[in-house]
C-alpha cells in the first residue's frame, strides 16, 4: 500500500478545498421567506417579465388616495400623444378646481395654466385643483374623464378598479388594489416613456411656491427614479416606487403603510429584497425563431414559432445559465395559422423545478393551401 508524502497530502486538501469553493459559487443563493412589511397590503413585480417576486393582499380592494392621479396621468399623456392636448397649451381654471379640496399646486382662476406645468403639478404637488384641470379639458368635466378613467382601466386589465374622482379624494367606492396598481405603473413606463422623467423630478416651483416631490425614496435611493405618493386619513401612506439597477426594474406598491416614513422604507426593504435574491434573463427577443413547426394543409410546410415580445424570465440569483426549456407544440397543426396565434407551450425549469409556462406564438401568417395540397395532407395525416 502506497503512504502519500506530507506534501502530496497538502496538495490534495488544497485541490479540494479549491474544488469545493469553485461548487460553492457556482451554486444559487437560497430565497428567504419576503420581509415583512408594514403596511395594509403590498406587492412586488419584474417590470420586464412581469413576475411576482413578493405579495400580501394583492387583491384586497383599498382607497388608492393620491394613486388615482397615475391615471389622471395616463390620460393626459395619452390626449398628447393623441394630439388632443398640448405641452404649450394655457387651460383655464374653473372655480371648481380654484375650490379643489386636498393637496393643491395653488392655480389661480384669473390665470391660465401650462399643460407643462400642469402635468408637474399633478406629479410632484400631487395637486387635486391640477387633475380637475386636465380632467375638464380632455373630458369637458370630471364626471365624463371619469368614465374615460375606468374605461382604461378595464382596457390595462385593472378588474378590481373603480374610480370617482380624478384626485383620490375619499369616497367609500373609490378603490383599487395593489395588483391593479402595479398593472397603471408599468403601462406608464411602457406607453409613455418620454414622460416618465417627470417622476423623477424632486421637486416644483409653480405661483412662487416650492413643494418638494413627496416620495423620500428619490432623495435617498440613486436607483429609484419615479412614481407616486398617496395619503388620506382612511387609505394612509401610499407609495409606488420604481427602481433601475443595471438593467432590471422592480415595482413595489405598498398600501396602507402607518407614516410617511414608514412607507418609504418598507418599499425599500422589498426593492432590496427583489434585487438581491432574484435576477431576470432576456431568454428570446421578440420575433426571433425559436423553432420551426410542421404545418399540414397550408401553402407551406412549416411555420416560425417564438415571441412578440421579449421573453424575460426571472429566477433565483445565479440560476439564469441553468434554465431549461422544453417545448410543447400542438399536434397536428392545421393551417389557417395567424400570426400571434399559440402554437404550443414554452416549459422552463431550473435545476428540475418549474420557473414557468410561455405561450408559443405563430410569428408569420400561413393560409389554407389549394385542393392538390390539402388532399396530400389528408393522406399524410391518415399515416401519422
Amino acid at each position: 500500500m502506497q503512504v502519500l508524502s506530507l506534501k502530496s497530502r497538502l496538495v490534495i486538501f488544497i485541490a479540494l478545498l479549491v474544488a469545493g469553493f469553485s461548487i460553492a459559487s457556482r451554486a444559487a443563493l437560497p430565497v428567504p421567506p419576503a420581509p415583512q412589511i408594514e403596511a395594509n397590503a403590498w406587492i412586488l413585480i419584474d417590470y420586464d417579465s412581469r413576475k411576482v417576486l413578493a405579495e400580501n393582499k394583492p387583491d384586497s380592494k383599498i382607497e388608492p388616495a393620491s394613486l388615482t392621479k397615475l391615471m389622471t396621468a395616463y390620460l393626459a399623456f395619452s390626449a398628447i400623444k393623441e394630439g388632443r392636448l398640448r405641452l404649450d397649451q394655457r387651460l383655464p381654471v374653473s372655480e371648481k378646481a380654484w375650490r379643489a379640496e386636498g393637496s393643491r399646486m395653488f392655480l389661480d382662476p384669473k390665470q391660465p395654466v401650462l399643460v407643462d406645468d400642469l402635468l408637474k403639478g399633478v406629479i410632484v404637488q400631487s395637486g387635486n385643483d391640477a387633475c380637475i384641470v386636465l380632467a375638464e379639458a380632455i373630458a369637458g368635466t370630471e364626471e365624463g374623464f371619469v368614465s374615460m378613467m375606468n374605461a382604461t382601466a378595464k382596457k390595462l386589465g385593472m378588474k378590481q378598479t373603480n374610480f370617482l374622482n380624478s384626485t383620490g379624494l375619499p369616497h367609500p367606492q373609490h378603490l383599487t388594489t395593489a395588483h391593479d396598481l402595479s398593472l397603471l405603473a408599468s403601462a406608464l413606463i411602457h406607453d409613455f416613456p418620454e414622460f416618465y422623467k417627470i417622476y423623477s423630478l424632486q421637486e416644483f416651483k409653480y405661483n412662487n411656491i416650492t413643494q418638494p416631490n413627496r416620495n423620500r425614496l428619490l432623495f435617498i435611493d440613486p436607483s429609484v427614479d419615479g412614481f407616486k405618493t398617496g395619503h388620506t386619513n382612511s387609505a394612509g401612506y401610499c407609495l409606488i416606487a420604481s427602481a433601475k439597477r443595471e438593467k432590471r426594474r422592480l415595482l413595489s406598491v405598498v398600501l396602507g403603510a402607518k407614516s410617511d416614513v414608514a412607507r418609504a422604507m418598507e418599499s425599500q426593504k422589498l426593492l432590496n429584497f427583489g434585487f438581491q435574491f432574484y435576477e431576470t434573463v432576456k431568454l428570446y427577443p421578440a420575433n426571433q425563431t425559436v423553432s420551426k413547426l410542421r404545418l399540414y394543409k397550408g401553402t407551406q410546410t412549416e411555420v416560425k414559432a417564438g415571441f412578440t415580445g421579449d421573453l424575460h424570465v426571472t429566477v433565483p440569483r445565479d440560476t439564469g445559465k441553468r434554465i431549461q426549456a422544453q417545448m410543447i407544440s400542438q399536434q397536428p397543426l392545421l393551417a389557417p395559422i395567424k400570426r400571434g396565434q399559440q402554437l404550443g407551450t414554452l416549459r422552463l425549469t431550473v435545476d428540475g423545478q418549474a420557473a414557468g409556462d410561455y405561450p408559443l406564438l405563430a410569428l408569420e401568417t400561413v393560409p389554407v393551401a389549394g385542393i392538390l395540397g390539402r388532399g396530400w395532407d389528408n393522406i399524410l395525416l391518415m399515416f401519422k
